[in-house]
């Protein structure tokens, strides 16, 4: 019987383990702090701090949120998946979880979603199917047009925006600055990862800009989409008249994606890796940082 509970035990965590790769549950240091910095400004506007209930249920709803997002991802790619080298060992294609299995998820964290928005405010509770469907759009979009990129970085650039109004139950004109230079900060180095997948993306029909323009062009393509991303920084620092930690981690988030933008080259993208996973966990960490110093130090 003992040996038996432990290779239950055993298969569980095992599971755990695969469900946990399949939606990249890792990547979650991507979003998670640009949420938490929305929250933060919105707590600063109000004179107030985020209570610890609050904080709780946005961490829960953006869980949930992406949770949903990547596996519906896996879901809609799933025909795809075995005829790229890159893809053909995640879980769905290997059969190591099943279609069935991964829209029951998808529905679990959607709800999850859902009844976090619901502890928070009416308003997030409204918006939340609206949130789940820009989340759920993005899966397709390769399909048929080459900026994808741009509405995954859309999907990832709410998370503030929601934040605010998870926090003041209504939303600040502000966040949109916010909005816009997270999706193009996702959006960026969204473009820099496919080029991994340039050829196979010709094979299969699918829609990208490294597709569309190439790789070096779609390298510079990247750059600016940082550079601008940077300036939108900027705008929101002076709207929110932020004291200097603000400008401090902007300083740094630009000095990052230099560094992420001189590891890949055209003809060498052996260390996207580097530049994707761990430079943009840095960044996001430690914009969370400077801005959530920031917005201690200049309350209004």
């Amino acid at each position: 019987m003992e040996g038996r509970e432990r290779e239950k035990q055993t298969m569980t965590k095992s599971r755990i383990r695969i469900v946990l790769e399949m939606i990249k549950f890792e990547h979650s240091v991507f979003a998670l702090p640009f949420a938490l910095v929305g929250a933060l400004l919105a707590a600063r506007e109000s004179g107030t701090l985020p209570t610890w209930r609050q904080l709780l249920w946005i961490v829960v709803a953006m869980v949930g949120a992406r949770s949903a997002a990547m596996t519906i991802n896996r879901i809609a790619d799933v025909e795809f998946y075995p005829r790229n080298p890159r893809t053909a060992s995640r879980a769905l294609p290997t059969g190591e979880l099943s279609v069935g299995f991964a829209w029951t998820f998808t529905i679990a964290a959607s709800a999850l979603l859902v009844f976090a928005a619901w502890q928070l405010n009416p308003l997030a509770l409204k918006l939340s199917p609206v949130a789940l469907a820009v989340l759920f759009f993005y899966s397709y979009t390769k399909r048929f047009t080459s900026w994808a990129h741009f509405v995954l970085g859309f999907c990832l650039g709410i998370s503030p925006a929601a934040a605010w109004i998870a926090i003041r139950g209504s939303l600040d004109w502000r966040m949109l600055i916010l909005c816009a230079a997270v999706t193009l900060w996702v959006g960026g180095f969204d473009v820099l990862y496919a080029c991994q997948d340039v050829e196979f993306d010709k094979e299969a029909g699918l829609f990208s800009i490294p597709k569309k323009f190439g790789i070096a062009r779609s390298l510079r393509i990247a750059r600016l989409m940082h550079i601008c991303m940077a300036g939108l920084l900027c705008w929101l620092a002076l709207s929110f008249h932020l004291a200097w930690p603000a400008w401090a981690g902007i300083a740094v988030v630009a000095l990052l994606l230099g560094y992420e933008h001189s590891l890949v080259k055209a003809n060498d993208l052996s260390k996207i890796n580097a530049a994707f996973f761990t430079v943009n966990g840095y960044i996001s960490l430690l914009f969370l940082l400077f801005w959530g110093a920031a917005a201690f130090v200049s309350r209004p």
